[in-house]
C-alpha cells in the first residue's frame, strides 16, 4: 500500500461547513453567516440628482457635529454622489451658508 492511498480501515471524516446552512437539522460550527443588509441612500432616496449649494439643511445632514465631510460608508452614498456633496460644501462655506468650523465645548 502506498502512502498517497487512504487506508481502508480508517473512515473518511465528514466535512461540515461553517455556517447555519446546515439544512439535515444536526448542530452547525462557527457563528452564524450574515448576509449584509442593503443600506438606503440618503441622497438618492430623497430623489436628488444634482446636489445644490444652497440647500442648507441636506448639507448640514452631510457634515459632522464639527462641520466634517461625513464619510461615504456614513452618508450611504456613491463615488460621484461624495464628489458632488463635497463640492456643494465647498461652495456653501465659501458662500457662508455653512460655517468651515463648529467650536464646541
Amino acid at each position: 500500500m502506498s502512502e498517497r492511498e487512504p487506508r481502508s480501515d480508517r473512515p473518511e471524516r465528514e466535512k461540515f461547513d461553517r455556517g447555519n446552512d446546515n439544512k439535515s437539522g444536526g448542530m452547525s460550527f462557527g457563528p452564524p453567516v450574515r448576509q449584509p443588509r442593503p443600506k438606503p441612500m440618503k441622497v438618492s432616496a430623497l430623489g436628488v440628482r444634482f446636489i445644490d449649494y444652497k440647500e442648507n439643511e441636506t448639507l448640514r445632514r452631510l457634515t459632522s457635529g464639527n462641520g466634517k465631510l461625513l464619510s461615504r460608508k456614513r452618508a450611504g452614498s456613491t463615488a460621484l454622489e461624495q464628489r458632488m456633496i463635497a463640492q456643494a460644501i465647498k461652495r456653501a462655506r465659501y458662500m457662508a451658508l455653512l460655517p468651515y468650523v463648529t467650536v464646541t465645548q
